[in-house]
C-alpha cells in the first residue's frame, strides 16, 4: 500500500510539471535578454547604469536557468549546489587573488 501511494505522488509531480513552466521560463530568459539588449542599444543611458542592469540581468538570467532548466529548484539536487557554490567562491577568490597581486 505504501509504494502505491508513493508512486501515485510521483505521477503527480511529473503531471505538474509540464511545457507550461518550459515556456514561463523560456519568456523570462527571452525578457531578460532583451532587456539588456536594449539597454546597451540605447546608447543614451549612462553607462554606469548600463554595467548595472547588465550585471544585474544576468544574474536573474543565471538563478532562472538554474532552477528551471538545470531543475535546481527540485529535491534531491543538494550535491549539486554545494558544488555550484565551491566554485564560486574559488572564482571570486582567484580574481580577488589576481586583482590584488596586479595592485599590489
Amino acid at each position: 500500500m505504501a509504494s502505491n501511494h508513493s508512486s501515485s505522488e510521483e505521477v503527480k509531480r511529473h503531471r505538474v510539471e509540464g511545457p507550461q513552466k518550459h515556456i514561463v521560463a523560456f519568456v523570462l530568459s527571452l525578457a531578460l535578454t532583451i532587456i539588456a539588449f536594449a539597454a546597451v542599444a540605447a546608447g543614451d543611458i549612462n553607462t554606469t547604469f548600463t554595467y548595472i542592469i547588465l550585471v544585474a540581468m544576468a544574474i536573474i538570467q543565471v538563478f532562472v536557468q538554474l532552477a528551471f532548466w538545470m531543475h535546481m529548484k527540485d529535491r534531491g539536487h543538494l550535491f549539486p549546489i554545494i558544488a555550484i557554490v565551491a566554485g564560486v567562491f574559488v572564482v571570486f577568490t582567484a580574481v580577488i587573488t589576481a586583482v590584488y597581486w596586479v595592485w599590489w
